[in-house]
C-alpha cells in the first residue's frame, strides 16, 4: 500500500493552493484495481479505495481520509496486502489534525499514529511493530515540522484542490510529507492534458510527474505519472508507477458521492 499510494499520487511557479477546500466532500468512494507487472505480464492484483465520512466529536466536526488496500483472495497465499491508512482533517482547509496507519504486507505488521499541534509544529509519533512470535515493539517520539508539513493521506487528496488549471506547461510544486517519522519533498510537475479512456468513459485529464527527494521507492524520470480528471473534481483516474522491483497501475473501476 505505501508504495501504491505513494507511487500513484504524489507543480514552484503559477500553480497555485486553493486556501480552502472546494474539492472533497464527505461521502465521496473511489474505487481503483492496482496492477502489477510480473514476469512480464501485468496482473491485477488488489483493490485500492479511498473514501470520505463526516466525524463528529464534542468540540469540531471534521472529515475522515480513508484509504485501504487488499490483494485478492486469490493472490493472498502468493501475498497477502490487508493496509489502512486514514486522516481527520479540517473539512475547509484539509489540516490535518490525527493519521493512522496499520498494515499487514506479506505478515509484516506495523502501525503508526501522528497527533499534530500546528501551534507548536510538534508531531507526537507511535510506532508499534509486531514481531513473528507476536509480541510487540514500540517507539513513542516528539517530531518537529514544517508548517506547511502533512501526512501522506492528506497530501493526497490536497493535490486534488491545487488550481492546476492556472498552470504552464513544465511548472512544478513541492510538497513536505511525513512518513515513516522522516520528512520528505515531493514534487509534482505538470505535463499537459491528456484524454484518456477510463471507467468513467472518455475523460480529459491532467497528466502529472511524481518524484520523490533521496528516496529509492520511485524510479526513473516521468515514469511516475498520474492523470486527474480536468474537471472541478480532480479525480485520479488512472497512475503508472515505476520502483526498484517493476512496475504497476493503477485504474479507476467506479466514483460515487462527489462534491461536483
Amino acid at each position: 500500500m505505501r508504495l501504491l499510494l505513494i507511487s500513484a499520487f504524489i507543480l514552484c511557479s503559477s500553480i497555485s493552493v486553493l486556501a480552502q477546500n472546494n474539492t472533497i466532500a464527505a461521502g465521496e468512494k473511489l474505487t481503483f484495481s492496482a496492477s502489477y507487472n510480473m514476469s512480464g505480464l501485468l496482473n491485477e492484483l488488489a483493490q485500492v479505495t479511498m473514501e470520505t465520512s463526516e466525524v463528529k466529536t464534542s468540540k469540531s466536526t471534521l472529515l475522515k481520509l480513508k484509504c485501504t488496500a487488499a490483494t485478492y483472495k486469490k493472490w493472498d497465499s502468493f501475498f497477502k496486502i490487508r493496509d489502512l491508512y486514514e486522516s481527520y482533517v479540517n473539512p475547509k482547509t484539509l489540516t490535518p489534525y490525527l493519521y493512522n496507519r496499520d498494515i499487514d504486507e506479506g505478515g509484516y505488521k506495523k502501525f503508526m499514529k501522528y497527533k499534530f499541534n500546528h501551534k507548536t509544529q510538534i508531531v507526537s509519533s507511535l510506532k508499534r511493530k509486531t514481531r513473528k512470535d507476536g509480541s510487540t515493539w514500540e517507539e513513542k517520539k516528539s517530531l518537529k515540522i514544517g508548517a506547511s508539513t502533512r501526512d501522506l493521506v492528506t497530501t493526497l487528496y490536497h493535490i486534488r484542490n491545487l488550481d492546476i488549471h492556472k498552470a504552464s506547461i513544465g511548472d512544478s510544486q513541492n510538497f513536505k510529507v511525513l512518513f515513516d517519522n522522516n520528512e520528505s519533498i515531493v514534487t509534482i510537475k505538470y505535463l499537459n492534458k491528456e484524454t484518456i479512456n477510463t471507467a468513467l468513459g472518455k475523460k480529459e485529464c491532467y497528466k502529472l510527474a511524481i518524484s520523490i527527494n533521496n528516496s529509492n521507492v520511485l524510479k526513473g524520470n516521468n515514469d511516475n505519472l498520474l492523470w486527474l480528471t480536468a474537471d472541478a473534481n480532480k479525480i485520479p483516474v488512472f497512475a503508472k508507477f515505476k520502483i526498484a522491483v517493476g512496475s504497476g497501475e493503477l485504474k479507476i473501476k467506479s466514483a460515487t458521492g462527489l462534491k461536483h
